[in-house]
């Protein structure tokens, strides 16, 4: 398995999102060229709205099932980078620090961790920007 580091570290379920979104957004689509081609025909007319809506539940669905998963695993993150740090420092990280920088702080090895989470706070730096800056990257193999 190649090493991770910025360049690949992002993580697609091609399933998830090459088959199934698409699927979702065609089928979106068709559900309203039908519900316009049903206008005017009252018995067609209610069975094209309630696919409509369907299918917009359906899209919701797909982004919150997504959704809530990544936010506790942030959470997840955001505790054991906390430990980390105090393990590090005796101290917990910088109440300024947002959950988006100490996810990117996640990759920082040990030795580059305490410093790069104390510019984060100094120089307000972005995931990004963070991310970027890490020179020896700790893998997370473990994201969904």
């Amino acid at each position: 398995m190649e090493a991770q580091n910025y360049a690949n570290h992002r993580h697609n379920v091609p399933i998830y999102h090459f088959i199934l979104f698409p699927l979702i957004a065609l089928t979106l689509i068709g559900s309203f060229v039908n519900l316009y081609q049903s206008w005017g025909d009252h018995q067609r007319q209610y069975s094209s709205s309630l696919i409509v809506v369907v299918m917009i539940c359906l899209l919701l669905l797909f982004f919150i099932a997504r959704l809530f998963p990544l936010k506790a695993q942030d959470r997840a993150i955001r505790a054991e980078e906390n430990l980390r740090h105090y393990v590090m420092t005796g101290k917990l990280l910088d109440p300024k620090l947002t959950v988006r920088q100490i996810i990117g702080l996640r990759f920082a090895s040990d030795q580059e961790f305490v410093d790069l989470a104390r510019r984060a706070v100094e120089e307000n730096l972005s995931e990004v920007a963070i991310k970027k800056a890490v020179k020896n990257w700790r893998a997370d193999t473990y994201r969904v």
